[in-house]
């Protein structure tokens, strides 16, 4: 019998494993290097990936190499198996690799990819400290998917589980939905604009209003009585969140819980980072700017303290600019910011958003030059109050509606614009109408 210790004075030959072999075995180390800490890898047993579906093609059991520098995000769910079935079926995900199975059952690392991005994806484990997220819970992360199909992709999620938060609507920066998937999970379902050309001969400009909301006590009241005088409708009401008024180009919200009401104004700037700056600069405050589904936002006061915010559009091709003073029944046709001092809140404005003014008709009345919906200024109030004027088809049957909805509005009043009448709700909310 040749003696085994004879091999060790043999030249060293390299090996030439089966490549097939060796880059399973690649993605298994791979895999095994990711997974959270505390996890024992002799502990864990492989269950070999479904075949490929028709759509991609991908290999199974070989994990694709992820780019240098990139970052995955890791989805801790309660039954994974589940999950890894309900994202291939409803997002239209496929199956990366082989699935690593803990000695308890649990996944303890899975593989997708989604429309060229990739996700991992485990069951939740205390002893790692990783957790899926509980019902009721608000969303602390979420997820941009882009679609060329926005509005088949959000049926498919919710004719397979997934509860809506926001409807379908078309932005300046394209389609959108938000949808809640079994699993805890939010995501932005959307698909960049197809109704517009790349280049907008006029798009949205910095100044310009880009989001209002009605900040009033009881949001749930106003919605109500808003149904009713403008006909508005809305979308999902989520614990917390204010009403979205459903199909229009200017984005409305109503929020409640607020000891007076305001129109709380959105702007657009091209800057964000500078405009904070500025506001700063100019005797206001500022938050630092986070990533929202629609670009850059920072909450801000002016130098009045009065609330607004700030928001710089997503890349890519802005929308164009709404009209002046509204195109349809319901939309915001004309704004009055009733200020204390309104030296100091031009000069503000001015500086944060470029903004002009010419004298108005009424004494302290100042008009903003140029700025979507048409905006403007009257000082000598005690507190600030911004206003919203709607436009609407019939004024007269307008303010019938709103008297038979518990507001009190006088008889419409004829104006170089047109007619108008400023009402008030039930619950003490100063509006117009006017009708162009």
């Amino acid at each position: 019998m040749p003696d085994p210790f004879e091999a060790l004075y043999l030249p060293t030959t390299d090996a030439d494993p089966d490549p097939t072999f060796a880059a399973r075995l690649r993605a298994r180390v791979e895999r095994a290097l990711s997974l959270p800490e505390g996890v024992t890898v002799s502990n864990l047993t492989v269950e070999p990936a479904p075949a490929p579906t028709p759509a991609t093609g991908a290999p199974t059991g070989v994990a694709a190499r992820v780019a240098p520098g990139s970052v995955v995000p890791y989805l801790i769910v309660e039954d994974a198996r589940r999950a890894l079935d309900w994202y291939v079926a409803a997002l239209g995900a496929n199956r990366r690799g082989d699935v690593i199975v803990m000695s308890d059952g649990r996944v303890g690392h899975a593989e997708l990819e989604l429309r060229g991005s990739v996700l991992y994806l485990a069951d939740e484990s205390p002893e790692s400290q990783v957790a899926a997220p509980r019902a009721g819970a608000g969303a602390t992360v979420s997820f941009t998917f882009e679609v060329p199909d926005v509005d088949g992709s959000v049926d498919r999620a919710l004719a397979a589980g997934a509860v809506l938060e926001r409807p379908l609507a078309d932005n300046p920066y394209g389609r959108n939905a938000v949808v809640r998937d079994p699993f805890g999970h939010r995501w932005i379902i959307s698909s960049m604009s197809t109704e517009q050309e790349p280049d907008v001969a006029d798009p949205v400009r910095q100044g310009d209003i880009g989001y209002v909301s009605l900040w009033v006590p009881d949001a749930d009241r106003a919605a109500t009585f808003f149904a009713t005088v403008l006909g508005w409708s809305y979308g999902p009401q989520m614990p917390g969140h204010s009403r979205q008024v459903a199909d229009r180009l200017l984005h409305h919200g109503v929020d409640g819980g607020h000891d007076r009401s305001s129109l709380f104004l959105c702007f657009v700037v091209d800057d964000v980072a500078g405009a904070v700056a500025r506001v700063r600069e100019a005797g206001g405050g500022a938050d630092e700017p986070t990533m929202e589904p629609f670009g850059l936002a920072a909450m801000c006061t002016d130098v009045e303290g009065t609330p607004f915010s700030l928001y710089q559009p997503a890349p890519g091709p802005r929308g164009p600019r709404l009209a002046a003073n509204g195109s349809r029944h319901g939309d915001v046709s004309y704004i009055t910011m009733e200020v204390v001092d309104s030296a100091a809140v031009r000069a503000f404005y001015g500086a944060v958003l470029g903004w002009h003014f010419t004298p108005g008709h009424v004494e302290d009345g100042w008009g903003c030059e140029d700025v979507v919906p048409m905006t403007g200024l009257h000082g000598g109030h005690p507190v600030t109050t911004i206003l919203p004027m709607y436009l609407v088809d019939d004024i007269y049957a307008a303010v019938a509606r709103v008297r038979a909805a518990g507001g009190s509005a006088p008889e419409p009043e004829r104006r170089p614009y047109g007619l108008s009448a400023e009402c008030v709700d039930d619950q003490g909310t100063r509006f117009y109408l006017g009708q162009h």
